[in-house]
């Protein structure tokens, strides 16, 4: 029930309307007993400095960030944790001092590392926009030895690879065209697929790369988690090889977000069950 010491956090993005976040952090809050709203924005861009100022002014206490203002965000903020000032991106906003953070990047490790650490290992992650941006910075952080950046626009590969290199985090990185795929995986230990390839409603697009070429020791992680299955992970599953499904870094980075707000561990289990019944997975 919400009351007047409801406190509100939500998401702010343009469209936002099929949004998995709020069932799945309302959930969160019913099962540990917070007083605490999640609660989806639709803000356009020319909105966004309004908007900030208006859910400061509003005593919310939080804010996801998603597509199209995890960028132009930064304009509005007092400060960065030092990752996100790295990635130049933001996906979740603490109001009680105003500093942006990304937690994209860690979902995506908190998934992988269900299944395999990520230090010392060789990591081929296909595309380079912002979710692979989010994703490298954190595999450098995490100790990864080797970070292949691949995308059909080598341009943008070798700028995100030139900007990893600079960070210090890492020495070994390296940038090429997606069609060498099949090259880099044959000693790689994870693959990491941020491209938009096999989702919703594009179920039959040819995947990033066959199962010929996936060698069962290779981890395979596609970022899209709707479908559940995608075409990528359908191709690594009959190689026989380790796979890693989207709705875990969409849950983990939501568990950070959480604990942000909070200063509370999200319930996972809660979370994942919720997400996986409003996603139609079994």
């Amino acid at each position: 029930m919400i009351k007047g010491s409801t406190k509100v956090v939500g998401l702010i993005g343009e469209p936002v309307e099929h949004s998995f976040s709020p069932p799945m952090h309302n959930e969160a809050f019913k099962t540990l007993g917070l007083d605490y709203v999640y609660v989806p924005f639709n803000v356009s861009p020319n909105n966004l400095k309004s908007a900030i100022e208006g859910a400061n002014s509003l005593n919310i206490q939080g804010l996801n960030v998603t597509i199209p203002h995890k960028i132009n965000v930064i304009n509005y903020l007092n400060e960065l944790d030092p990752i996100a000032e790295l990635i130049s991106a933001v996906n979740t906003i603490d109001f009680k001092n105003l500093k942006g953070y990304n937690t994209d990047g860690i979902g995506c490790i908190r998934a992988i590392e269900e299944v395999t650490k990520i230090k010392d290992k060789n990591i081929v992650v296909a595309g380079a926009g912002g979710a692979a941006r989010a994703i490298v910075f954190y595999l450098a952080k995490y100790g990864a030895e080797e970070v292949n950046i691949l995308n059909r626009n080598l341009k943008k590969a070798e700028n995100l690879a030139n900007d990893l290199l600079a960070s210090n985090l890492i020495s070994n990185v390296n940038s090429s065209d997606i069609s060498e795929i099949s090259k880099f995986i044959s000693d790689a230990d994870i693959l990491i697929d941020t491209t938009p390839i096999g989702m919703h409603p594009n179920v039959s697009d040819e995947p990033i790369v066959k199962a010929a070429d996936i060698h069962e020791e290779l981890v395979v992680n596609d970022i899209v988690y709707n479908p559940n299955e995608t075409v990528l992970l359908k191709e690594a599953i009959k190689a026989n090889a380790k796979v890693v499904y989207g709705i875990k870094m969409l849950l983990y980075q939501g568990a950070e977000s959480f604990k942000i707000w909070t200063g509370r561990e999200a319930p996972i289990d809660v979370m994942e069950a919720k997400l996986k019944e409003t996603l139609n997975v079994i």
